[in-house]
């Protein structure tokens, strides 16, 4: 899954993402002015940007891979084993070079019981979740609901007292402005269809033999999304006393993600023993669980990480719908999802919504 900030995490999505650095320490190390000492540094110009480009591209392509493999037999339980597996993997030569020594202090009932609960709450349950919504969605409407996370974490962050709505500010009110906008376009999406948009065609054709089945379970894949968005958020409000516990975000996330993978690998065995389900081979679905363990996590995990500390947390949000526009085209393009008038009109009120509510939300953060 991948400290949180409220965007998508890192394993999943998802994305554990170190704090910015602290004002007080760049006063003291740099000498710079009080007045400058909130200013973002620079980040090599377009070096930002196209990272956070790279980082939505790998989103999307993990969407679009898990969709195929899921839908060519491989059980969604093996799928989320095996990306942990990868993913542990990827992250573990992070953990050794970054934080060298550090995993002795998991050595203790406290900690490993907050890892344990968060490999749970953060890897096994939002995952699961979501690679079963994806199976009985489309991958277009699917990766909307990764980008509505921290929506509803806000919410969550509200019904919990642990954050304050201020109505009278500017900020404040365009918070609820794209809460209700992001809301209302999934609603779109799911109630009004409208005309079918023939753009271009289909390159795999991958849906067409698929899209009664899909139809008929949209309604199931819809509350496993809902669901698995609604862990997710959850798991960010843990975050606070995970690194409390245990602030160092290279073996935290590495053990999440092994610890969630444990979890999922058992469930499997349970509930599928189908081995046939499990195999992976010299195909597409070794290329998927690879894919998902080096760019999707590892890869994501460290380009977020390198910009924040460029940047600040208030940056790498404000490229997520990109996610949606990419995951749309290529969905269409590639797999076959049909663009209608109506996913297309709710696709643009999400992504203004979540862009007007990270902008509000970036309000909040010190010295703004």
């Amino acid at each position: 899954m991948e400290s949180a900030d409220e965007e998508q995490p890192l394993l999943l999505d998802h994305q554990h993402l170190p704090p910015a650095r602290p004002a007080a320490a760049t006063d003291a190390n740099t000498h710079e002015s009080p007045s400058s000492k909130h200013v973002a540094r620079p980040a090599g110009g377009w070096k930002a940007p196209m990272a956070m480009v790279l980082v939505q591209l790998f989103q999307t392509g993990l969407v679009l891979l898990s969709k195929v493999v899921i839908g060519h037999g491989l059980c969604v339980f093996a799928l989320v084993t095996y990306r942990s597996a990868f993913g542990t993997a990827f992250l573990l030569p992070f953990a050794l070079i970054c934080e060298r020594d550090k995993w002795r202090e998991m050595m203790n009932w406290r900690v490993s019981r907050w890892i344990i609960f968060n490999g749970f709450i953060g890897y096994a349950v939002p995952i699961n979740l979501y690679y079963n919504g994806l199976r009985d969605t489309t991958s277009s409407y699917a990766i909307i609901f990764l980008n509505m996370i921290p929506l509803i974490t806000f919410i969550l962050s509200l019904a919990f007292k642990m954050e304050r709505l201020k109505f009278a500010t500017v900020a404040g009110s365009l918070k609820i402005v794209g809460v209700l906008a992001s809301v209302g376009g999934t609603m779109v999406i799911n109630l009004y269809k409208g005309n079918e948009l023939h753009l271009w065609s289909s390159i795999l054709q991958y849906h067409k033999n698929e899209q009664t089945e899909v139809a008929s379970h949209h309604v199931r894949g819809t509350i496993l999304l809902v669901a698995s968005s609604f862990a997710y958020a959850c798991w960010y409000l843990i975050q606070t006393e995970v690194h409390k516990v245990y602030p160092y975000k290279y073996w935290s996330s590495m053990a999440t993600c092994l610890v969630g993978g444990f979890m999922t690998a058992f469930a499997g065995v349970v509930v599928r023993r189908d081995w046939d389900a499990w195999k992976l081979g010299w195909n597409l679905k070794l290329l998927t669980v690879v894919y998902s363990g080096g760019l999707a996590t590892a890869g994501k995990y460290s380009l977020n990480s390198w910009v924040v500390g460029k940047q600040g947390p208030a940056y790498p949000p404000m490229f997520s719908p990109l996610s949606v526009v990419f995951t749309v085209v290529l969905g269409s393009i590639l797999l076959g999802d049909r663009i209608t008038v109506g996913s297309l009109l709710g696709t643009t009120m999400v992504i203004a919504g979540l862009y007007v509510f990270l902008w509000a939300k970036s309000q909040d953060l010190p010295g703004k």
